[in-house]
């Protein structure tokens, strides 16, 4: 194999544009911030600007692979962001209740209570599309929209801040150096991989996303595999509500996940998972969800102006998207070379000639 013909086959992985994309941003904040990859030790705890990338994106790596057994199975959630409002409005309500904000079994209950109602919410999903055969778009779409005035109904429509330390450790607190979140993160994403991958479930949520029809027609019991994504996917959307309303110690039911479902649905495409369904790729969400916030960093470091940060980071994403298109590349790198194929000539054996009869007159 020659070095193109390597140098081709490493670009047509699913996994080289997002790392090279992921790279190319990283390296662009050097020139405006020259200790960029500086990682520094204070108080016992690493700082730096790779440390907060990581930090702030672990919500949305959350939210993102949870959103990928959706997206597999052929549907789609645009509730998770209202799941993350109710969560932390329920979770906060329930803490600034208290007389001891820091005691361990208030905390946990009220964690518990928070992800309770998120698994309600995806069972709620689950049921309209696998059961109700409602269009995954608008069978989300209702909690999405009445989600977040249920938050604000919780919250009375202000923001509630408490202050517990055992509740902070979740989002923004550290452990053996490192934020906390990092953790949590890494449990869920291995969990996922190590069922999805060392199981059969994998190979059953592709089928369902494939051909649901097909799949229940072998046995499969579709209905069950999608009702049990959308739980988890409102499970992972339940603790990334968590994460945000620990990290600032409150609860905000109004701006609290908003539009987190159209950045998790951005790092599942740009992690090579198709909309259409079947297969998925886990590691492709992490990085998908890594790029996008590090865009959100660069976006900031450079200066980019406020009013056009969303417009730019759609820019990077369309530009990400095309790189990713094998047809885009054909048509601006090249087309591909057909090899000829040449048949071997077939023998053809000889046609003896028609036995002559005699016509009698």
């Amino acid at each position: 194999m020659t070095t193109t013909s390597r140098l081709r086959a490493l670009t047509r992985h699913h996994l080289f544009w997002p790392v090279a994309v992921l790279i190319g941003l990283l390296l662009v904040n050097v020139p405006f911030t020259p200790d960029f990859f500086s990682v520094k030790m204070t108080d016992g705890h690493l700082y730096g600007s790779l440390v907060s990338i990581v930090l702030f994106g672990s919500p949305l790596i959350l939210v993102a692979v949870g959103m990928t057994l959706v997206i597999a199975t052929g549907g789609i959630d645009l509730s998770v962001g209202a799941v993350v409002a109710i969560t932390g409005a329920l979770t906060c309500s329930y803490i600034s209740d208290q007389a001891d904000q820091s005691a361990l079994s208030a905390v946990f209950l009220a964690m518990g209570i928070g992800l309770v109602a998120a698994v309600v919410c995806g069972l709620w999903n689950g049921f309209l599309v696998a059961r109700m055969g409602i269009q995954p778009i608008i069978a989300t779409l209702i909690i999405m929209v009445a989600g977040r005035g249920v938050a604000q109904l919780i919250t009375d429509g202000q923001i509630i801040t408490i202050n517990s330390e055992p509740y902070k450790l979740i989002g923004g607190g550290y452990w053996l150096t490192l934020p906390f979140s990092i953790f949590v993160v890494a449990v869920v994403v291995a969990a996922t991989m190590l069922l999805t991958r060392r199981t059969a479930l994998g190979l059953l949520v592709e089928s369902v996303g494939g051909n649901a029809e097909a799949s229940r027609l072998v046995g499969i019991r579709s209905a069950r595999i999608k009702i049990m994504v959308y739980v988890f996917c409102a499970l992972c959307a339940g603790i990334a509500g968590l994460m945000i309303s620990s990290n600032t110690s409150a609860a905000d039911g109004n701006n609290a996940g908003l539009w987190i479902e159209l950045d998790a649905i951005l790092a599942v495409v740009i992690g090579g998972t198709a909309l259409t369904g079947g297969r998925f790729s886990i590691g492709g969400t992490v990085l998908g969800a890594l790029v996008i916030q590090t865009l959100t960093t660069t976006i900031y470091t450079i200066g980019v102006p406020t009013q056009t940060n969303l417009v730019f980071k759609a820019a990077v994403v369309i530009a990400v998207c095309l790189l990713q298109s094998p047809k885009f590349r054909e048509k601006v790198f090249g087309r591909k070379t057909r090899r000829k194929v040449t048949v071997p000539a077939q023998p053809v054996a000889p046609v003896e000639p028609a036995p002559k009869t005699e016509v009698s007159r």
